[in-house]
């Protein structure tokens, strides 16, 4: 069967970081495919976060903090430069859309098409032509056109969720994987260095799932038997990764 990767944030800027690249894939999913009217549910999921959170101000802190130390790496001799100097041209081309002080998708509340879907879609069935017959007709528009509009549409994202990407592949770069056994089920693991992120792999051939807490010093990992919907008594072989 298929190896599953399940990934605990243990700090709350993780924790946001992750939903909003979740959101992320789904749009580029909606993009590269004709999935109707489904497409504006990660669009207004984004757009209502990005009103309750200012996210800015943390990301060009989190860009300053890993450009400083990619460059303290590019002194050492046995470190990738090449890839070091990819990543630190890329936080700095990222840096720039940052300053400019309009929240993000703003400018989408001015679009009276957005505006008015965006009302009702939080209400149960509400998306039937005679409750929105804009969507309707746009909906049976050509796939080229919808993906012009959507693609213009999420680009008033793409200044938060392009550093986001970047700032979570650095994450998840500073651990690899290494074998790991929970007995009768469990696993719990510490550190002395600040932990951001536990990932857990694991084959889904073992019928269970991790559920896992914790904080930045310390976590624990319970299997749960699906079928059964309770904890597993056997001892699981999974892959476990802790990244700073």
């Amino acid at each position: 069967m298929t190896e599953l990767v399940y990934e605990q944030p243990l700090n709350e800027k993780i924790r946001s970081y992750l939903r909003l690249e979740y959101l992320d894939k789904q749009l580029q999913s909606n993009l590269s495919n004709d999935h109707q009217h489904r497409c504006f549910y990660p669009l207004f999921s984004l757009c209502e976060l990005s009103e309750r959170c200012d996210y800015r101000n943390e990301v060009l802190k989190d860009i300053e903090r890993h450009l400083l130390q990619l460059s303290k790496w590019q002194e050492l001799d046995h470190v990738d430069h090449q890839q070091i100097d990819l990543y630190i041209n890329a936080l700095t081309r990222a840096r720039e859309p940052l300053q400019k002080p309009d929240r993000f998708g703003s400018q989408l509340k001015q679009d009276r098409f957005i505006s008015a879907l965006r009302q009702r879609f939080g209400m149960p069935g509400a998306c039937c032509n005679f409750d929105l017959p804009q969507l309707h007709y746009w909906l049976a528009k050509p796939w080229e056109e919808k993906q012009q509009d959507y693609r213009a549409w999420i680009a008033h994202f793409e200044p938060l969720l392009t550093p986001i990407t970047l700032l979570l592949q650095l994450t998840r770069s500073t651990a690899h994987y290494d074998n790991a056994v929970a007995h009768a089920g469990f696993y719990q693991g510490d550190s002395a260095q600040a932990l951001a992120l536990v990932r857990v792999k694991v084959d889904a051939s073992h019928g269970c799932y991790p559920t896992i807490s914790g904080h930045k010093n310390r976590f624990a990992i319970h299997f749960v038997q699906f079928e059964q919907q309770r904890h597993s008594d056997r001892s699981i072989d999974f892959l476990l990764a802790t990244c700073a």
